[in-house]
Parts: C-alpha cells; structure tokens; sequence
C-alpha cells in the first residue's frame, strides 16, 4: 500500500525505518512532556514490529528520501465487538505539519482496518492536545472522558 501526494510518499513501514521511527517516537514522547518514558531499545522494538510473531504495524511518511512521520498500531481485542485497530501512535514532525500529512496517514489506517475486517480504530489522546484533539474531530471522532487509564509496571 503505496500512497503520494505532490512530494510526500506514505508507505508501509519496514525493519529498516525502525531507527528513524524510534526518533520520531522520542520527539513525539518531548512534545509529551515525557521525554524520559521511552525505554524500549532498538532490538526489541525491531524484533516486535519485524520478527517471527510481530505485534505491531505501521505505515511512514517520506518527504525528499526522509521519513518525516508515522502511524503505529496493534490489534486489539475487544470481548463485545472482537478486534480492533489499536493506534498507539502517529506524528508528523514538527516541521512538517500543515501539509495534510497526517490526513494521508489517517486515511491509509482506514483503509487498512477496514481490509482486515476492523469495525473501528480506537487510540487515546492527551486531553491539553488541542491540535490532536480538532484533527480527530474532523473524523468524527467519539470522546470518552469516562474510562480511567490504568497500567501496572512489571
């Protein structure tokens, strides 16, 4: 799954973009305000996107040879509705921003979870976001402020 517009190329993701992506990942963790949060080294984070039994998937998006923002997902399992595409992450640089990346990316995660038989794509944002929070809008997005976040380090 290829797509273009004018100069920008969004294309799945490989082995080899996991450098540049765990970059974007620490820009994204900055912006945050959780710059210390990113923990996971590139062999496992390769090994869980490109090894033998992959957890993750994700599409780039290349400006002049030069990954200038991703998306990340994951399947999710939900016992009411099955399963669904989980985005965990997606960033268009700072630099980039304003020139409908981040549409392109979007667009190509509807596409892809609706051939993999999703029903819906679900992700989390952070609630001082303002601009992540109006792009959503502009897909309709639902907000639950009811869930709490849990996690438990182990």
């Amino acid at each position: 799954m290829v797509q273009t517009k004018e100069d920008i190329k969004i294309r799945r993701a490989t082995a080899a973009d996991c450098p540049r992506i765990l970059e974007l990942v620490q820009e994204l963790a900055n912006y945050e305000r959780a710059p210390q949060e990113v923990t996971v080294n590139l062999d496992h984070f390769t090994e869980s996107g490109f090894g033998e039994n992959p957890v993750w998937w994700g599409f780039v998006a290349e400006h002049a040879g030069k990954i200038v923002a991703f998306a990340l997902y994951y399947i999710r399992f939900s016992t009411w509705k099955g399963q669904a595409m989980y985005l965990e992450d997606i960033l268009v640089t700072e630099t980039m921003r304003g020139k409908g990346i981040g549409k392109m990316l979007m667009d190509v995660l509807i596409e892809e979870a609706k051939e993999k038989g999703f029903k819906r794509i679900c992700w989390q944002v952070l609630d001082w976001n303002e601009p992540a929070i109006n792009f959503y809008k502009k897909y309709n997005a639902s907000f639950d402020g009811e869930w709490m976040n849990c996690a438990i380090d182990v």
